[in-house]
């Protein structure tokens, strides 16, 4: 079966990236050739393996040279440039210069390099050399080359560049049939431009032999075809048409044979014949006799049929929550008054940030809430900072929760910066885009971004000196709810939990009506001494128009104003019932690189819609820049919030909090397990939160729609891989284990535990307590 094999370098302690990324290179025939004087800097190779004996490879990285390996004779690499520039040559030192959507193809026994001079990513086809060499007439030798206009490269690179946008999605019958496909189409590219340098008689040659094997693919599936019958299709002698193929040191019929067993072994694997037996396969293909069949194949390929099918299966676990569809149909919305063009989402490098003088020392700053100092539901490294700060600032910043509106008696009437953010009438609207989607709403209708994302984020804040590769440090000083401005409730501070339809438990409900959604409003004091929560009240979810007309069966869009003449409220819930406060941001995030605007929901490297409520006072949040002055915005504060969040919103209350932001430049900090950190860690005093998602990085690992496939394909083991790998990297960069001490003592004295299962990229900590260390 297809088998994934990633190979993330950063999961790697600093002291053994190198040999992993070369022992991992080596697996694909190539060797790097990085200058001895250079930073050695890595990304990150993901691999599927194919009983078909083909490997295909995707390659992040930084500019750098890779030669192959002359010993892996038996294999060719095709390879397509997503994005980079560069330069392949080959043993009589021809360069061939490759841009992106280029595609080449670089036999090793040319001994071939491959030169890229700034950031890249290359899917990498390496498939057994007989696939090609042994069609192309021209003996062992194929050429390296970067393909042309010929028609057959024309359609092998969109398909390239599909697999290389969808490659973490890509499945068994994916594999199976694009390798098939692009192999195909690479043979005939071949024939089209890689004329052989010799005479015309041989040009012809091989012109015939292409010929005859178009045309024997084509009727395979005869049981009777024989050397006459395609020379007679091609217009060429029987004899003329043997010669060709003793040419190739190989007889007709083996030909015939080796193809139709070829064709049966994909078949074999391939989930769309899984109901196929064996023997219509082998007839298929053309062969009558299944005992024949099946003694050709094992003499072939050393197994039976049956035990090569039997240990070539394989499956993929998806599961849907929500999120942006990738087809959606058309509703009427009423214009935006405010609404301005969407950001561009093309994979572009990081627009430039407009310079301003820089504080000269770092300083005390305030950052109060306002429509000018939040963007709500989305994150983008294209949204000017409104503030920007040194290393060691200390910063008050104030957060909204988007779930103010639930009660405004109690959260917003009277807060000059709520009512600033949250004012929305019938001509006008404060703050118009909510969420990543399109302004227009022209998928669901529901408003301006269409609630792809729903959190008011405070910010972005610039830190100068902030560069890829470093690590920004969020210290948490302080935090406070936010006191309700309204007299009648003086004194005290209110918060919301919604029982939603994104909610995990949603599709488990016990009682009528099965699909409702409850929102329950708690009250904590103001002064954050009491230490605890309690309910006021709770109400079930009616039909809401907001002021643009717009009917909201169910919670689909962040800030709706709720008319509680509407609803029937519950008095008395959770009586008696103390709720234990532990004040946290959920939403703590530097700015993404990969794309410009990206829904607030689901976590990520980059940090965001965490959802741990252990970053809260005297914490510590490491987050992985990636764009300059890193961009950090902080939002979705809670009071309380249990582990996994079930109920799809912890509870959601207005805090201010003090902060101090630390960089950590890469190289140059102390704490050296910070360099390459490549996910959100959390430092409390007594312990570390190491943290997996779904998929980490999923804007990449998923594609062109990876912000909607990410709701539909998280899973808690995927996470929890990667909460365990996180944890092994740490354990052995930071305390100096070996792989063998780091899983044992994860099994033993680690506490991985679910963080949340409501924000579509489902996340695992590991809690790693400092007191089991010397």
């Amino acid at each position: 079966m297809s088998r994934t094999v990633p190979v993330s370098i950063n999961a790697f302690p600093a002291s053994k990236q190198e040999a992993a990324w070369r022992e991992t290179l080596a697996t694909l025939s190539l060797v790097d050739q990085w200058p001895k004087d250079v930073a050695f800097h890595f990304g990150e190779i993901s691999i599927k393996r194919s009983p078909t004996l083909a490997t295909l490879a995707l390659l992040r990285s930084t500019a750098q040279g890779l030669k192959t390996h002359v010993a892996d004779a038996d294999c060719v690499l095709v390879g397509f440039v997503h994005y980079g520039r560069g330069h392949l040559t080959d043993t009589g030192r021809r360069a061939f210069e490759f841009a992106d959507g280029d595609l080449w193809v670089c036999d090793p026994l040319a001994s071939g390099t491959i030169q890229f001079r700034n950031d890249f990513e290359l899917l990498l086809l390496q498939v057994p050399r007989e696939r090609l060499a042994g069609r192309i007439g021209r003996g062992a030798g194929v050429p390296t080359i970067v393909l042309g206009e010929s028609v057959s490269a024309a359609a092998a690179r969109p398909m390239m560049r599909a697999l290389a946008a969808n490659f973490a999605m890509m499945e068994h019958g994916d594999l199976i049939a694009a390798e098939t496909a692009i192999t195909e189409l690479v043979l005939s590219a071949l024939l089209a431009e890689a004329r052989p340098e010799e005479d015309n008689a041989t040009q012809v040659q091989v012109a015939h032999l292409a010929r005859v094997c178009a045309q024997i693919e084509a009727r395979l599936c005869e049981p009777e075809l024989s050397v006459a019958d395609i020379a007679k299709a091609e217009g060429l002698s029987p004899r003329y048409v043997q010669r060709l193929f003793e040419g190739q040191d190989r007889a007709f019929s083996d030909y015939v044979r080796h193809r139709r067993l070829e064709h049966c072994r994909l078949d074999l694997i391939n989930p769309q014949y899984a109901d196929r037996s064996i023997a219509e396969i082998g007839y298929r293909w053309g062969f009558t006799d299944q005992a024949h069949f099946s003694r050709v194949f094992s003499a072939a390929y050393g197994i039976s049929p049956r035990e090569f099918r039997k240990s070539s299966s394989g499956s993929v676990e998806t599961r849907w929550t929500r999120g942006r569809p990738v087809h959606s149909g058309v509703r009427p919305q009423r214009p935006a008054l405010s609404a301005s063009p969407a950001p561009s989402e093309a994979e572009s490098a990081p627009p430039a940030i407009p310079v301003t003088p820089a504080p000269p020392e770092p300083g005390r700053h305030h950052l109060p809430v306002s429509r000018e100092t939040v963007h709500w539901g989305f994150l983008s490294r294209s949204i000017p900072p409104v503030l920007r700060v040194r290393s060691g600032a200390v910063i008050t910043v104030e957060t909204l929760t988007q779930h103010a509106y639930d009660d405004h008696e109690r959260m917003i009437k009277g807060d000059a910066g709520a009512e600033s953010v949250f004012r929305w009438s019938r001509d006008y609207k404060a703050v118009d885009r909510r969420g990543a989607g399109p302004m227009n709403a022209s998928i669901f209708g529901r408003g301006a971004g269409e609630g792809f994302g729903v959190h008011i984020c405070t910010g972005p804040i610039f830190v100068h000196g902030a560069e890829p590769g470093d690590v920004l440090e969020v210290q948490i000083l302080d935090l406070k709810p936010r006191p309700c401005a309204n007299p009648a409730y003086e004194g005290q501070a209110f918060g919301s939990n919604a029982a939603s339809a994104w909610g995990f438990h949603h599709d488990d409900l016990l009682d009528e009506p099965r699909k409702r959604e409850v929102v329950t409003i708690y009250r904590t004091d103001a002064a954050g001494e009491s230490g605890y929560a309690e309910a006021v009240y709770s109400f079930r979810w009616a039909p809401q128009t907001d002021p643009f007309g717009v009917v909201h069966e169910t919670i689909d869009y962040p800030g709706i104003p709720v008319d509680h003449a509407k609803l029937v409220e519950r008095h008395g819930v959770l009586n008696g019932v103390r709720v234990p406060v532990r004040p946290h941001f959920g939403f703590i995030a530097v700015a993404p690189r990969e794309t410009d605007i990206v829904d607030s929901v689901p976590p990520g490297y980059f940090g965001g819609n965490i959802d741990n409520w252990r970053a809260g006072k005297g914490s510590s949040t490491y987050l992985p820049v990636t764009v300059p002055g890193a961009l950090l915005s902080l939002g979705d504060p809670h009071l309380a919030q249990g582990d996994g969040e079930i109920s799809g919103t912890a509870l959601e209350c207005s805090l201010t909090g003090e902060i101090r932001l630390v960089l950590h430049k890469r190289g140059e900090t102390e704490k050296l397990f910070l360099n390459g950190l490549n996910a959100p860690l959390i430092e409390t005093e007594d312990a570390w939160l190491l943290h997996g998602f779904s998929y980490t990085n999923y804007l990449r690992e998923l594609g062109r729609n990876a912000q909607s496939e990410v709701f539909k394909r998280s899973s808690l083991s995927r996470a929890l891989r990667s909460a365990m790998r996180e944890t092994r990297k740490f354990l052995m960069g930071h305390y100096g284990l070996d792989e063998d001490e780091a899983i044992s003592l994860m099994s033993v004295a680690v506490d991985f535990g679910v963080t949340q299962v409501a924000d579509g990229n489902w996340g695992v900590h590991a809690k790693v307590n400092k007191g089991i260390f010397p």
